[in-house]
């Protein structure tokens, strides 16, 4: 039986239902279900393109690599698991001691809105990411919103994940 999870933009007040690919990414699946809910701060990417993320506690169990893509899809919904040298760099403008800052390292759980995303990063090359869920009700919805941060900011927007 498949299982869902909400994506929801908190100060916009969007939410947004997706499908867990536990045939494509079982680990992955399993480790995100069990850690939910999360929230955090919203993050609009700088160099991807068309994806919003939060940065959180880096998730136990979660694979390095399930599923992996580079060019993710509108839909696709991803984990990133970072360590600390990674994520930590001051150039990245995360806030001291926030998730970003951690000793442990950090997760990272993202959703593209739209087409031609690209997961290349200066420092480090080629960050494929784990497709973990598609989002299957409200993607329409979900993008306009995240245009909405990209053109207008982020401030005070949270992104929150959760068990459906």
């Amino acid at each position: 039986m498949a299982r869902y999870i909400t994506i929801t933009l908190a100060k916009a007040g969007i939410t947004c239902r997706a499908r867990l690919l536990d045939d494509e990414a079982p680990r992955t699946c399993a480790a995100v279900w069990e850690a939910l809910p999360q929230e955090g701060d919203a993050f609009h990417a700088k160099y991807a393109r068309n994806e919003v993320y939060t940065l959180v506690p880096r998730i136990p169990g979660a694979p390095h690599r399930e599923n992996p893509t580079v060019t993710p899809i509108p839909g696709d919904v991803c984990l990133f698991d970072f360590e600390p040298w990674e994520i930590g760099n001051p150039a990245y403008g995360y806030e001291p001691g926030s998730t970003a800052h951690h000793d442990q390292g950090a997760t990272d759980l993202a959703l593209f809105y739209g087409r031609n995303n690209l997961l290349i990063n200066g420092d480090l090359g080629w960050v494929p990411g784990n497709v973990f869920a598609t989002i299957e009700d409200g993607l329409a919805e979900l993008a306009g919103a995240c245009n909405a941060l990209w053109l207008h900011g982020v401030a005070g927007e949270t992104l929150a994940f959760a068990r459906a």
